[in-house]
């Protein structure tokens, strides 16, 4: 049987799908690129963002068509969103068969063999997953997602997440680096460490900060991601083994959410702007040139024009590097669902508004501070818009497009590249020593 698998949503989702695709492949199950090639099709979709389950449910409606050419055709949800909306996912989409939870992958071989093995248990947390055992399938580039934990312990007022993913658990040291270390064989050069939380990372043995300094020594491991942090736990320890580790990117994404004391509170943060702002004055004190990125949220129940004000205020003093800036939407199940969703929506956009262009101002003003300096630049291939220019990115993760496409160099390289020019988004360069070069 051929498996086409739909993914939508974060890149813990993304990670998941090749976790399903490696369960599958390991069971004897092909996989698809085609729709109309399968006799089944996944789909998994993040329940964090209200955006990526109006698109899944549509997604649903158009494939369940597909049953009237082929009623053997097996369609199932997976995921967050499997687990959050089961009943009413299998009320509204006649033809799915089934809806599984991101901890009962390891069902799947045996409920699309039988498909009357289906009842309420494939969509229940097990606090015990982990997939050490599975082996993702990869898409063969030079990056990769690996998945350090699971799950998350904070119950921020407004996130799903501890309820559709359960409570943190860490997989062992072990089977992590023995995963990145097949992924270096393959010529993998750069991973992101994932987890709702990674800063809480504990196997019981070694904590984040100590993993982070064991992935580092790998042979061949030429950069080191990781994502995401919660301010509540990034410690000095962690600060020292980044600024001491020459292949951890000298990046963190840090989510902020508001810069009000009152809103961060309501939200659950555990920190107040006081806290946050010492952090990452410290964080930029320990570590010359780290980039920081964060997310915020806008129009949260209760947020006044001047917990707004508060949130510009804070953004304008940090200067993020950039920022992921979102518009509040209720989730069912969580605290905030029961507050009063009393800011209009067309003060969301309007504030929203307000910080992106704040927001870009700063990140154009950070990038052509690197106008003129030389900068290692990781190849990632050729550029999307020009079969004669090259794309990478710098070690804090901001885009390069290098204005020449020199066979010699090839994707997974890291080159010196002289940034020429820049805007809020893309930094542009051409490789070091080169003048004659048409711009």
């Amino acid at each position: 049987m051929k498996a086409f698998i739909k993914t939508y949503g974060c890149q813990m989702n993304k990670y998941d799908s090749e976790i399903i695709a490696g369960i599958l492949k390991e069971n004897g199950f092909k996989l698809t690129e085609k729709t109309n090639d399968a006799d089944i099709i996944l789909v998994n979709t993040c329940s964090v963002r209200e955006h990526a389950e109006k698109r899944m449910l549509g997604y649903l409606t158009v494939i369940s068509n597909l049953k009237k050419e082929n009623p053997d055709l097996i369609i199932g949800v997976v995921g967050c969103a499997a687990l959050r909306l089961n009943k009413k996912i299998l009320k509204k989409i006649p033809g799915v068969n089934f809806v599984l939870g991101p901890d009962k992958y390891k069902l799947l071989p045996g409920l699309l063999t039988d498909l009357s093995c289906f009842d309420e248990t494939c969509y229940t947390v097990n606090n015990k997953e982990k997939y050490e055992d599975i082996i993702p399938v990869r898409n063969n580039g030079i990056s990769e997602w690996v998945a350090i934990m699971r799950g998350c312990n904070n119950f921020c007022s407004y996130c799903v997440v501890p309820y559709v993913r359960g409570r943190e658990r860490s997989r062992s040291v072990k089977s992590i680096i023995t995963e990145i270390k097949e992924l270096v064989a393959q010529g993998i050069k750069e991973v992101t460490l994932l987890g709702q939380n990674v800063n809480s990372y504990n196997d019981g043995s070694f904590d984040f900060p100590d993993l982070l300094r064991r992935v580092s020594e790998i042979d061949g491991l030429k950069r080191i991601r990781f994502a995401t942090s919660h301010p509540k736990d990034l410690s000095t320890k962690l600060l020292e083994v980044i600024k001491e580790r020459k292949n951890i990117c000298n990046h963190i994404h840090l989510p902020v959410q508001s810069g009000s004391g009152k809103i961060l509170k309501k939200m659950n943060r555990k920190y107040t702007p006081e806290e946050y702002i010492s952090l990452v004055e410290k964080a930029k004190s320990m570590i010359e040139g780290i980039s920081i990125t964060t997310d915020i949220i806008t129009g949260f129940p209760g947020e006044t024009e001047e917990d707004h004000q508060a949130t510009m205020e804070l953004i304008r003093k940090l200067e993020f590097d950039s920022s992921f800036v979102f518009r509040y939407s209720p989730r069912e199940g969580t605290k905030a669902f029961h507050y009063k969703d009393d800011v209009p929506e067309n003060v969301k956009i309007r504030r929203l508004e307000e910080i992106n262009s704040l927001q870009q101002s700063i990140s154009e003003k950070i990038n052509k501070k690197l106008i003129g300096k030389t900068c290692e630049v990781l190849i990632e291939g050729t550029s999307r818009r020009s079969k004669k220019e090259m794309k990478g990115k710098l070690d804090s993760g901001k885009g390069v497009v290098i204005k020449e496409n020199d066979k010699k160099v090839k994707a997974g390289d890291i080159i010196k590249v002289r940034i020429f020019d820049a805007n809020s988004k893309t930094l542009f360069g051409k490789i070091n020593g080169r003048k004659n070069v048409d711009i």
